[in-house]
């Protein structure tokens, strides 16, 4: 009984937060509409503070470590689920690289859409202009966010980081921002919040919301310049990072080896 009362508050919650959102990108549109000049700032700030909202609407406890750059610099992360991007989202003012399939989710994407929020095709031509967007928001001065594993996964792994997504940081010569983000239950690996394979958001959400709440670790790492390096040897270094503070340094160097 206890539990359906809980289900039902935070289904309410959550309700409440997303009809907040409507209302928040609904006026950015307003605003593009009347020609208010550049809206890019505003889209960020106006997000962070939904998301911070979404975040806490979720079963989840937050322990961030590390400090937030005040420069612009690209962040990669390890990706886990959809709900990564809420959580890091309410760390700082962010824009989002996301896969075109989320566009088309029920409000979700259209949020996604008014928040700023880039999307790419996988195996379509047009990463070429993503990167030139990518490379365009870090010379404005903003903080860009990618997954550059391209998918989610269980959280036990971490998948190749593919080096074309971070060509924006190179060519841009703006640090990289390596963060590690983990989904903890009773101490160990989170096996509810990953959304990975055939899962369908609505599912996803309603067991997380079923659940008891689970403990999240997010770790901003040591920036990475990207000054007269490759971008491969960027991709790797920021994958290293990752890997090391997820899974420690043996895993760390057996994986070079």
């Amino acid at each position: 009984m206890l539990k359906s009362v809980r289900f039902y508050a935070r289904v309410a919650r959550l309700l409440a937060v997303i009809g907040l959102g409507l209302s928040l990108a609904a006026w950015v549109g307003v605003l593009e509409r009347l020609g208010r000049g550049q809206m890019m700032a505003t889209r960020q700030r106006l997000t962070r503070w939904f998301l911070a909202r979404l975040s806490g609407a979720l079963p989840f406890r937050v322990r961030v470590s590390g400090r937030v750059p005040e420069q612009p610099m690209l962040w990669v992360s390890n990706h886990v689920s959809w709900t990564d991007i809420p959580l890091l989202g309410a760390v700082a003012p962010l824009s989002f690289l996301s896969k075109a399939e989320v566009r088309a989710w029920p409000v979700a994407g259209w949020l996604a859409h008014k928040a700023g929020t880039l999307f790419i095709r996988r195996g379509s031509g047009d990463s070429g202009l993503v990167g030139q967007q990518l490379a365009r928001h870090l010379r404005d001065g903003r903080h860009l966010l990618i997954f550059p594993e391209g998918t989610t996964t269980d959280g036990s792994l971490l998948k190749t980081f593919h080096s074309r997504l971070l060509t924006s940081a190179v060519e841009t010569e703006v640090p990289v921002q390596p963060v590690a983000i983990r989904y903890l239950r009773d101490g160990q690996r989170d096996e509810i919040a990953p959304f990975i394979g055939e899962d369908d958001l609505l599912s996803h959400l309603v067991r997380l919301l079923r659940s008891d709440r689970a403990e999240v670790e997010i770790q901003l790492l040591e920036p990475i310049p990207s000054e007269g390096l490759s971008r491969t040897v960027v991709s790797q270094k920021a994958k290293s990072a990752v890997q090391r503070a997820l899974f420690g340094e043996e895993e760390d160097e057996a994986l070079a080896a």
